[in-house]
């Protein structure tokens, strides 16, 4: 365990970093490449990294896989309840710029909000599939 030692320290410096580009390229990405897609898998890598230098145990500590699974189904709801707002507003689904009174505010309010279901459904599936994978027995 001590051989790793440096390693760790620099991973718990940089994983938090790691995450907080995660969150700039989920919520800048309206504005220029990136989104919720791109932010998922960011925000997964961290995790692994966290996973190879702590150990599986450790990482399923502190995102259990059901929380995963949870998460993913959360994330889809979120991009789903966007879509139907937008019907139930009298716009087609998904169709922003009737989620807000300002046609330019209900189209940021939308993208934002369906990037970011994007975004924590892809971080939860990248995961659970990670556990899937990291967790298997060698034969």
């Amino acid at each position: 365990m001590n051989q790793y030692i440096v390693l760790r320290v620099v991973s718990k410096l940089m994983i938090p970093v790691i995450m907080i580009f995660a969150l700039y390229v989920q919520f800048h990405g309206e504005y220029s490449p990136g989104g919720g897609f791109q932010a998922g898998i960011v925000f997964t890598a961290a995790f692994i990294v966290y996973t190879l230098l702590f150990g599986l145990e450790a990482a399923q500590k502190a995102v259990p896989p059901v929380a995963a699974h949870i998460l993913a189904a959360s994330g889809v709801l979120l991009f789903i309840a966007f879509g139907y707002a937008s019907l139930f507003l009298g716009g087609n689904f998904l169709e922003y710029k009737v989620l807000l009174p300002n046609d330019q505010a209900g189209e940021t309010f939308g993208i934002i909000g369906i990037e970011l279901g994007v975004g924590i459904t892809v971080a939860a599936v990248a995961l659970s599939l990670f556990y899937s994978f990291a967790g298997r027995e060698r034969r």
